[in-house]
């Protein structure tokens, strides 16, 4: 199983732009005119005019600006239409970056670093140096971590706590939950 997600930039609740905008934004880009790029992507010049007006009227600025006639018209981005774009790539690919780091699941409530944990009490902690052994309870038996200190002092991991065993092909991780503020 997998997670996905969609990403697309609102203003005040109300959406601007998606996946499929930015592909309009980006083909008029490279044809240089709405028209081909209505073609390119099979959909109806109406709507994409709407599709463009939507945004603009969202976002109080336009997108693209035609120009008529001669050698030089046709369909280009606005300075704000790149913006737009750049701006969603870039949280686009933040956030397909963290969907695919197991590690960044510590920033929505959990602090594990893999999928597959078994609920554990903490039953002694042993600091060497750089190395912590974490002794853990699993009914009816127990297993041993070793993970760093610092990650011990990261998780305020001690005696007693209820934390999970993380198990990632050849590790017992320790991850526990984020206390809410």
């Amino acid at each position: 199983m997998e997670t996905k997600t969609k990403v697309w930039l609102a203003e005040d609740g109300k959406p601007i732009i998606g996946a499929g905008k930015v592909e309009l934004l980006r083909t008029i880009d490279e044809e240089r005119s709405l028209r081909k790029a209505c073609q390119k992507m099979d959909i109806s010049y109406k709507h994409a005019w709407n599709v463009l007006n939507k945004i603009s009227e969202r976002l109080g600025k336009d997108v693209v600006t035609t120009v008529r006639g001669g050698k030089k018209q046709g369909t280009f981005l606005t300075d704000e239409g790149r913006m737009l774009i750049r701006e969603y790539e870039m949280n686009r690919k933040f956030i397909n970056s963290t969907m695919e780091d197991e590690g960044s699941w510590e920033n929505i409530g959990l602090a594990i670093s893999a999928r597959n944990k078994i609920p554990a009490k903490v039953i002694s902690v042993e600091t060497e140096g750089i190395v912590s052994k974490v002794r853990l309870e699993i009914e009816p038996s127990a297993l041993t971590s070793v993970i760093t200190s610092e990650a011990v002092e990261k998780l305020d991991i001690k005696e007693g706590d209820n934390v999970f065993a993380i198990i990632k092909s050849t590790e017992v991780l320790v991850g526990k939950e984020k206390k809410k503020d």
